[in-house]
């Protein structure tokens, strides 16, 4: 298991949690970690909670990596970022996460990918930051963000780079339910336990119903976003 990577088994519940002791950004060996502990919580938990640590979920991307290994490492982890939020959104078991605080660019694809999204009340923020720090969003994100976030908001979000405090990301999309930061865990747990109880045939079938459409669009536009990845910001 990845030193930055948790995995904890608590009844049918498989926790996992990323804390590098900083901002969790993804490199690529944390991205295999995430992959590998998804696939070992098919075969032993009946409902998965993400979690991170205290004040930070996802600070998306290490953007050390683009900078250093040039387009190649850009196109690479993209494809890995998109690879790793299919596989949430198509997860056999329904995947909460517990959004413990920051939440920026595809940490905010994460959120966008789960079944349900369960953030902690405070002075974070949670959003896509890519047009900001001078790069376009990925087919991907934008076909996540469509899906999952209100129409409201969706070219503020995407196109204008808008942060929100966990209270707007209720409202615009990116969270179902803010807590206070004590309940948090408790709160995801519960919630996980509740959707693990669900029928699995009937919350499998109808969650394709809702979103095998884009996400099947998303898997067959992988090589474009591979293709087409933008350079590291300067």
């Amino acid at each position: 298991m990845h030193k930055a990577l948790t995995y904890e088994q608590t009844g049918d519940l498989a926790l996992l949690k990323m804390d590098d002791g900083r901002a969790n950004a993804l490199d690529p060996s944390l991205l295999r970690a995430l992959q590998e502990a998804l696939r070992r919580a098919e075969k032993e938990a009946q409902a998965v909670v993400l979690s991170g640590r205290e004040d930070r979920f996802c600070a998306g991307f290490d953007l050390a990596v683009f900078r250093q290994g040039g387009p190649e490492a850009v196109r690479n982890m993209v494809a890995a970022g998109a690879e790793l939020a299919l596989q949430i959104a198509r997860h056999p078991a329904p995947v909460v996460i517990a959004c413990t605080g920051h939440a920026l660019a595809m940490g905010a694809v994460l959120l966008c990918a789960a079944d349900l999204r369960i953030g902690t009340a405070g002075d974070f923020k949670i959003g896509f930051n890519e047009v900001a720090i001078g790069m376009a969003a990925p087919r991907f994100l934008a076909e996540f963000a469509r899906e999952r976030l209100s129409k409201r908001h969706l070219q503020r979000a995407v196109v204008q780079a808008e942060i929100y405090t966990p209270k707007d990301a209720l409202d615009a999309g990116f969270l179902d339910r803010v807590v206070a930061p004590e309940a948090l865990a408790a709160v995801a747990q519960e919630a996980a336990r509740r959707l693990a109880g669900l029928p699995r045939p009937a919350f499998l079938g109808t969650r394709k119903l809702l979103r095998g459409e884009v996400l099947d669009r998303i898997e067959a536009t992988l090589a474009e976003d591979r293709t087409s990845s933008p350079l590291a910001p300067s």
